[in-house]
């Protein structure tokens, strides 16, 4: 292996697809592995904690769990600060990403339609309201988390921002987070960074 390896499902969102556009806005090289779904199974034992995204290095055991590849890629290349205290407010807006991921997956599982109606619909209206007010009262007057230049928690929040409002999710308002201005113009900045905008248009070809 001559380059890192980021391997995560074809799928362009979610946790594999911050981790892609942390790698491309680094500079680094990297091979990009997509795996389909139905090969997951007999590959699974290579990841470190059976689950996807996991970073490959030459040389090194497997990195997995998206934070601690996003924290790792952001210390090596300027994306993610270098102050402790400052690093710790990141990471806990991180982690508070994998809560709502968490949470908001058992209701999208739900088949039953009206019983899935009733869930996502509650889901906006409490949790998913008070996470973004929560993350709202986080941020500050800058374009991202950390001022006026783009770091992996602004990508993480963007990712799972858009997929929420994108109204691909059946009964989830795409105005779920209007209440929120400064977390819906931090995810328009990052939308609008010429990095991201270069990766999202190479991934659509």
């Amino acid at each position: 292996m001559t380059k890192p390896r980021l391997v995560y499902f074809d799928f362009a969102g979610s946790r594999g697809e911050e981790c892609r556009i942390a790698l491309h806005l680094a500079g680094v090289d990297f091979d990009d592995v997509r795996v389909a779904r139905a090969d997951w199974p007999a590959q699974k034992s290579q990841s470190p904690f059976g689950s996807m995204p996991f970073l490959e290095l030459a040389g090194q055991s497997p990195l997995g769990e998206s934070n601690a590849i996003l924290v790792y890629i952001g210390r090596q290349y300027g994306l993610h600060p270098k102050d402790d205290l400052q690093a710790a407010y990141h990471e806990a807006l991180m982690s508070y990403c994998e809560e709502l991921r968490h949470h908001v997956s058992p209701v999208l599982r739900i088949t039953d339609e009206p019983q899935k109606r009733n869930a996502r619909e509650e889901l906006a209206r409490n949790y998913l309201s008070v996470w973004g007010s929560n993350v709202e009262r986080q941020l500050g007057d800058h374009p991202f988390v950390g001022g006026d230049k783009v770091h992996v928690v602004d990508i993480k929040l963007y990712l799972v921002v858009r997929w929420l409002i994108s109204g691909t999710v059946d009964h989830l308002p795409t105005t779920v987070f209007d209440h929120c201005p400064k977390l819906k113009r931090l995810c328009q900045q990052v939308d609008e960074h010429a990095g991201v905008k270069t990766w999202l248009e190479r991934s659509a070809r």
